[in-house]
C-alpha cells in the first residue's frame, strides 16, 4: 500500500455516474472534476520549526471535500488515487 510523505494525504475518489433531469447521462468530457473522496492513508504531518509534527486533522476513513484542482493523480495496482496536502482538504463529511 502507498504511504504518503510529510503532510499528504492519500484519497479514493469516488467517480459517479451523472444524469440529466431528462435521464441522458452525461460523458466524461461535460461532467465536473468530483470533490469528495475517501481517506485511504495520510502522512505524518508537517514538520514544525520545534522539531514537532502537525498531525493532518483527517484519519483514514473520512470522507472528505477538497479544492476542485488540487493534488496529483495516480494510478496504483489498478486503482486510481489522488495526493493532496492537508491544507487542500476543505472539510469533513460527516
Amino acid at each position: 500500500m502507498l504511504k504518503p510523505l510529510g503532510n499528504r494525504v492519500l484519497l479514493e475518489v469516488k467517480k459517479e455516474e451523472e444524469k440529466t433531469a431528462s435521464g441522458l447521462v452525461l460523458p466524461d468530457s461535460a461532467k465536473e472534476k468530483p470533490q469528495t473522496a475517501v481517506v485511504v492513508a495520510a502522512g505524518e504531518g508537517r514538520l514544525l520549526d520545534n522539531g514537532n509534527y502537525s498531525k493532518p486533522a483527517v484519519s483514514v476513513g473520512d470522507k472528505v471535500i477538497f479544492e476542485k484542482y488540487a493534488g496529483s493523480e495516480i494510478k496504483y495496482q489498478g486503482t486510481e488515487y489522488l495526493v493532496v496536502k492537508d491544507t487542500d482538504i476543505i472539510a469533513i463529511v460527516e
